[in-house]
């Protein structure tokens, strides 16, 4: 393996593979950015880019690992929490140290439980942990389990999409039939966080970084502030060690008026927003490209500054590609 570290990045289009590219290339990394969407903005910010099939592919491991190929890639990040669950499979992760491809994963059990809501609650809740009851099956059993008000929710998927919020057992009721596996959970008030983690492998936190989301745009905060709370970095550490989690991570939840802490979801990658932490002095991306590569973590380099703002504003990126070819206009002619 080269002394010069040469990353592929997966999911280069989205808002943490940007970050994750524009942040490995300030560090003096190599970077191959890649995406399915041959527009990203990601991959117009690296060394070079392809596209590659989406993790739904059967070949999309070995499409990732003939890329690499081409490109003399000695590492991987993936910054997409669908496609991890493919790269973690036991057919698939060793395939890319045998090709000297460095990877640093979450384990399997913890990925899946992070895209299984069911799962998540069952592991979550089973260990005693401060998160919302959740049920799932017949609607009136769901509703004889947990209180209200109340959640429906797809089982599987994220986003906004077939999301139900109501005081009234009637509407769940209602919607229930519409919604692809729902499940029912008591809503939580209180003020929405995210906490960049950063787990070493032996299931310690090594560092992180917890944020308020003062607003956001499709699900993207657009501006946020990094806060501090006694306890919070314990209370995240045995969060996701009860999911056995390591490596990357960003978790939401709720903190309440009385302070009361509520874990919602586990995305077992880094954050949309992960730009913030960043500028709050904690160098994530940077020591975890250090233990991809067998170094131990820096946690002094995971220090981060209460009260960071971040605000975010559009960039443009231009490159040139053929024009397209249009066969002849017909010309309008006024009233016929």
């Amino acid at each position: 393996m080269t002394d010069e570290r040469r990353i592929l990045v997966t999911g280069a289009g989205g808002p943490a593979g940007v970050t994750v590219v524009r942040t490995l290339r300030q560090l003096g990394v190599w970077v191959l950015a890649t995406d399915v969407n041959r527009y990203g903005a990601g991959l117009q910010l690296a060394d070079d880019a392809e596209t590659v099939p989406p993790y739904t592919d059967p070949d999309y491991v070995t499409a990732l690992i003939e890329t690499a190929g081409r490109h003399d890639v000695n590492g991987l990040i993936s910054t997409m929490t669908e496609g991890m669950s493919v790269l973690t499979a036991p057919e698939s992760e060793p395939r890319f140290g045998e090709h000297g491809i460095a990877t640093w994963f979450p384990p399997k059990a913890a990925v899946d439980a992070c895209l299984d809501k069911a799962r998540f609650a069952e592991v979550t809740e089973g260990a005693g942990q401060p998160v919302p009851r959740s049920a799932w099956g017949p609607v009136e059993d769901a509703l004889a389990r947990v209180p209200g008000p109340w959640i429906v929710k797809p089982r599987f998927g994220r986003g906004s999409r077939d999301i139900y919020s109501t005081d009234d057992a009637d509407v769940v009721r209602e919607v229930w039939p519409r919604v692809p596996e729902p499940i029912l959970q008591t809503r939580i008030s209180g003020r929405e966080f995210t906490f960049d983690a950063l787990v070493d492998r032996d299931g310690s936190l090594a560092g992180g970084v917890p944020r308020f989301r003062v607003e956001t745009k499709s699900g993207i905060s657009t501006t946020g502030v990094t806060f501090a709370a006694p306890g919070i970095h314990e209370a995240v550490e045995s969060f996701l060690g009860c999911l056995g989690h390591t490596g990357p991570a960003n978790v939401q939840g709720f903190i309440g008026d009385g302070g009361e802490l509520t874990f919602m979801e586990v995305n077992p990658r880094f954050s949309g927003a992960l730009a913030l932490s960043l500028g709050s002095g904690a160098d994530l991306v940077g020591q975890y490209v250090n233990a991809v590569y067998g170094q131990p973590i820096d946690r002094a380099a995971l220090t981060y500054e209460p009260g960071t703002v971040m605000t975010r504003y559009w960039a443009e990126s231009f490159t040139h590609e053929d024009p397209l070819e249009l066969p002849p206009l017909v010309p309008y002619v006024p009233g016929v």
